[in-house]
């Protein structure tokens, strides 16, 4: 399937379905001798991994990684690293009452359209699943990074209508909500836990700080640093909007308000968020997407069948509520691609 693989110099191609037999990823541009371990990177599906709490999916899945090559005695070879997850508690029967129907916000009638054949048990290779092999893969890339002096931190923002006031970096996993405001987390769990009652789901902002990046990175005209960061969050199917920096507030601003100002010890503002021209500048990466309510919900929506008869349809099954917990370990993942596959494309002109 052409569009699996992402990145240049350290590039990803990821494989499998929701309720196949696995998912999983092929890693290639990872230096020989690096020191890895199956935990560093089980750390990080951990975080991504569903029935982690009241907001999240109740499927119970381990997703115990297993390196199946490119590593020899702890350490990586230089050569293709597969990951891969066994899926333990796929449940496909819980489809069979919708496989002739077109599910509301879902891929069904575009994959139908594109293919002529679809994997309606639970959304098949567009299900948020498929996001596995991508923070596996990440946990590498964000290794190489920590040895560079780079960190990526993302947290939930904003939720079911609820802001966070106040951005404290340190309670971002002390909440099940992944927000950078107790207070805000304390009241959007409540809220997301009534609307999974009725059948619901919600919506959320997520922001991603990134800090230790060079200035230098990223290409002057299609392939911007911010360019691939917005198609490496873009390409994630929660999410529907992408801003960087002031993002769509720089519409209503001065060019003298927004443009950053310089002194002898750097930049004053940065309300371009770290790049210019597409080139890092050094300051704080910052960013924020969208992330939509999930499509999966059981309250009774209508839609049409494969003959095009109107009919009604509730999806069962076991999903989130709101997406947006388990989707920052996935925005900081896919960031730390991005990173270290222009580190690697910077380092290549030098050579």
């Amino acid at each position: 399937m052409p569009g699996s693989s992402f990145g240049h110099c350290f590039r990803i191609s990821t494989f499998g379905e929701s309720h196949g037999g696995a998912v999983g990823v092929i890693v290639d541009g990872v230096k020989p001798g690096l020191p890895l371990t199956v935990e560093e990177i089980q750390a990080q599906l951990d975080r991504r991994k569903p029935g982690q709490s009241s907001v999240t999916t109740p499927r119970k899945e381990l997703d115990e990684v297993h390196i199946m090559s490119g590593l020899f005695e702890g350490k990586t070879t230089g050569t293709s690293i597969l990951l891969i997850l066994y899926n333990k508690d796929a449940i496909p029967s819980a489809y069979n009452d919708i496989k002739d129907k077109f599910r509301p916000g879902h891929a069904d009638f575009t994959f139908l359209k594109k293919y002529g054949i679809r994997d309606y048990r639970g959304s098949g290779r567009a299900s948020g699943r498929e996001t596995a092999g991508r923070v596996a893969a990440g946990a590498i890339a964000r290794k190489i990074l920590n040895e560079r002096g780079v960190s990526v931190i993302a947290y939930t923002k904003e939720a079911a209508g609820i802001k966070c006031e106040n951005i404290n970096l340190d309670i971002i996993e002390d909440n099940i909500m992944r927000a950078c405001d107790m207070d805000a987390a304390s009241k959007m769990v409540p809220l997301i836990e009534r609307l999974a009652e009725e059948g619901d789901s919600t919506g959320g902002i997520v922001e991603c700080r990134i800090n230790g990046v060079i200035p230098g990175l990223g290409e002057p005209v299609f392939d911007k640093i911010e360019a691939d960061l917005a198609k490496a969050m873009m390409s994630l199917g929660a999410v529907k909007g992408f801003e960087i920096g002031s993002g769509f507030s720089c519409a209503s601003m001065k060019g003298s308000e927004h443009n950053d100002s310089m002194n002898k010890t750097g930049f004053v503002t940065n309300n371009a968020g770290g790049t210019l021209g597409g080139i890092t500048t050094g300051e704080e990466i910052i960013f924020r997407i969208a992330v939509k309510p999930t499509s999966s919900i059981s309250k009774i929506q209508k839609t049409v069948n494969l003959e095009g008869e109107e009919v009604e349809i509730k999806t069962e099954g076991r999903h989130d509520p709101c997406i947006c917990p388990r989707i920052v370990p996935v925005v900081e993942a896919m960031a730390c691609l991005v990173l270290e596959d222009h580190y690697k494309r910077q380092e290549s002109l030098t050579i």
